[in-house]
């Protein structure tokens, strides 16, 4: 169809663990030799599939095996997934920078793409020469860039530098300038990596908008990032990708709904039990263990009744000694998005952990409204913010519109908001 602007048939990429290209001159030779005779290659069949917690049986791994999608016009296709599923991948086979293994990609028009802090840049030019030089890249005229050049210069918010060597530049000058290249530059489909989480909030905010004027103006977005928040904003579709494959694909709630209850699936067989690979970031300081519901009878559930009172419990290991920390315990919506963050006694205060093992009760004095929720743990530092161990979404549970006693259910088919505050409310007449 003519408004299918980017098309992915069987795309595979296969790596071979610690090595570049296939490693020897003899699989060099087979291949070759297997090639001239008109047979398949015979590595392709074999090979793990990209599961990072399990040692496999072979030196080779599939990175992305067997994607096929398409995209519209205009379309804003988010990708979701766990780290190491493959979506740094398939956005450089996409935007051209490596080759699949198997399977073609058809494009149709120019493609500009925000990878990795850097892409794009070569260190000893400066931020102005850069942007010569990307557009030049992307086919356009030197006369095409000097109309585009103060408008990027105004949007990154580097001028003061912009004549300076970008090796000089921070990793968040870096990203604002690449953005400001990569969105302005009028490619037919801008494909940007989760580097936007380099960048300070304003700055993030400005981009999500710019992504939208783009979208708005007929051009394609691919957009890569853990924030279901910003993915639920900016995208009509979404596409889930799970060990390298695509789980699904198709109305963007709905893939983020399944992304998130993908996170019960446990080897274990222990719903509570949180598995090793979950954390979307983690230094090995410490390890949030399990983490389950408590209803109000303190029993496990998964299932609350409205208005019943309930708590959440949690295990964590310290592996060392940890200063100058805070500990969070989120409640996260269907979506994505985090309605609720409680901190320790609510004191915003840094905490200070030994090596051992911790359990947490929570219990909140607030009521959930009806719907389907989980968990979201992180103990970070408390001054820089930057992670120890973050759990997105863990352990879903539900929060019925039925309740113990029969006169306080939910009497509405809309639930509105998620929270159900305490209030007193006094109505006189005037």
């Amino acid at each position: 169809m003519s408004n299918i602007v980017l098309k992915a048939e069987n795309i595979s990429k296969q790596y071979r663990l610690g090595q570049l290209g296939t490693g020897t001159i003899s699989h060099d030779v087979n291949r070759w030799w297997h090639k001239v005779r008109g047979k398949e290659d015979p590595y392709l069949k074999i090979g793990d599939t990209n599961d990072r917690s399990k040692l496999g049986g072979s030196d080779y791994v599939w990175s992305l095996k067997d994607i096929n999608f398409e995209i519209k016009q205009g379309e804003v296709l988010g990708i979701i997934g766990k780290n190491g599923a493959g979506k740094s991948t398939l956005l450089k086979i996409l935007s051209q920078v490596t080759t699949p293994t198997t399977g073609e990609v058809n494009v149709k028009g120019r493609i500009a793409a925000l990878l990795e802090v850097g892409t794009g840049f070569h260190p000893d030019l400066t931020g102005r020469e850069n942007v010569f030089l990307n557009g030049a890249i992307l086919g356009m005229s030197k006369a095409e860039i000097k109309n585009k050049l103060d408008e990027i210069i105004e949007f990154s918010g580097v001028a003061k530098y912009i004549d300076t060597p970008v090796k000089r530049y921070s990793s968040g000058m870096m990203v604002r300038l690449g953005f400001a290249v990569a969105a302005h530059l009028e490619p037919e489909i801008l494909i940007v990596d989760e580097v936007l989480a380099v960048g300070d909030a304003e700055f993030q905010k400005k981009c999500m908008g710019k992504m939208k004027d783009v979208s708005g103006q007929g051009r394609t977005v691919l957009f890569v990032s853990h924030n279901m928040a910003s993915i639920r904003m900016l995208c009509n579709k979404c596409m889930f990708l799970e060990k390298g494959q695509l789980k699904s694909i198709g109305d963007t709630d709905t893939i983020i709904g399944t992304y998130l209850s993908s996170n019960e699936i446990i080897q274990t067989g222990e719903k509570d039990e949180i598995p090793s690979d979950l954390s979307l970031y983690n230094t090995g300081e410490a390890k949030f263990k399990k983490a389950f519901v408590l209803n109000a009878e303190q029993n496990k559930s998964d299932v609350l009744d409205f208005l019943e009172p309930f708590s959440v419990q949690f295990e964590m290991e310290v592996f060392k000694p940890i200063v100058d920390c805070s500990l969070i315990l989120c409640i996260v919506n269907q979506y994505g998005e985090r309605v609720l963050m409680a901190v320790e006694d609510e004191k915003y205060k840094p905490q200070s952990f030994e090596k051992g093992r911790y359990s947490t009760t929570v219990a909140f004095e607030e009521n959930l409204m009806p719907g389907n929720y989980s968990l979201g743990l992180s103990i970070a530092y408390f001054h820089t913010g930057s992670s120890i161990d973050f759990i997105e979404s863990f352990y879903t549970f539900t929060v019925s519109k039925e309740s113990k006693v029969k006169n306080m259910e939910y009497p509405w088919a809309t639930i509105h908001g998620y929270i159900r505050p305490k209030t007193n409310w006094k109505i006189n007449k005037l």
